[in-house]
C-alpha cells in the first residue's frame, strides 16, 4: 500500500490539507498528516483547528511514497523554516519519490532549487520563487515525479491527481463518488 505524508503548519489552508487527506484515503492510500510545530493541534488560516496524526520528530518519514505541503501563507512560511523537512524534501528528490505542493506551497520547491528545469504552477504572485521552473499558470501541473497545483479551488483535482499515481481506477472512482464533474 501506498504512503503519504501531508505536512501540516498553523497557518494551513486547511481545505487545501484536508481535501488531500480526504481524497487519498478514501482512495485507499495509507495518509499520515505530521505536525511540524511540536504540537498536534494546529489552526489552519482560518483559525480551524484540527489535529495532526504524528510530530515531525516522531517518526523517520523516510518509508513514504510521496510528500504534500498544502499552501496558506503563514503556513507555507512555517515549512520553508523548516529544516528538517528541507532534508527530507531533498532525500526523496534523491530517491525519485513524488513531492507535491498546492498554492504558497509549491514555493518551498522553488526556494530549494527542486523545481529548475521544471513545469510548475503555483498562487499567483509566487512565480518568482520558483526558481528556475517553467511557471504554467495551469491548475494542476504533473512534471516527473512533482505534482503543484494553482491554489484552494483546484484543492479536489489535484488530490485525485495525486491519487491517480497510485491507481487511476481508485481516482476515477473516488471522482465519481464525490460526484467530481471535471478533469484531473
Amino acid at each position: 500500500m501506498a504512503k503519504v505524508y501531508v505536512f501540516l503548519a498553523n497557518g494551513v489552508e486547511e481545505i487545501e490539507a484536508l481535501s488531500v487527506v480526504d481524497i487519498l484515503r478514501r482512495g485507499g492510500v495509507e495518509t499520515v498528516t505530521v505536525s511540524v510545530t511540536g504540537k498536534k493541534e494546529i489552526f489552519g488560516s482560518h483559525n480551524i483547528p484540527f489535529s495532526a496524526d504524528i510530530l515531525f520528530d516522531e517518526d523517520a518519514l523516510s518509508d513514504g511514497d510521496m510528500l504534500v505541503l498544502p499552501g496558506g501563507l503563514k503556513g507555507t512560511n512555517a515549512l520553508m523554516a523548516h529544516e528538517g523537512l528541507r532534508n527530507l524534501l531533498m532525500e526523496y528528490r534523491d530517491a525519485e519519490k513524488y513531492i507535491t505542493a498546492i498554492c504558497a506551497a509549491p514555493s518551498v520547491l522553488g526556494m530549494n532549487g527542486l523545481l529548475k528545469g521544471r513545469r510548475a504552477t503555483c498562487y499567483p504572485g509566487f512565480e518568482d520563487k520558483l526558481l528556475g521552473a517553467n511557471a504554467t499558470g495551469e491548475a494542476v501541473v504533473q512534471d516527473g515525479k512533482f505534482i503543484t497545483g494553482k491554489g484552494m479551488g483546484v484543492a479536489i483535482p489535484f488530490a485525485l491527481k495525486l491519487l491517480s499515481v497510485f491507481s487511476e481506477d481508485e481516482a476515477n472512482r473516488v471522482g465519481t463518488g464525490i460526484q467530481f464533474p471535471g478533469e484531473w
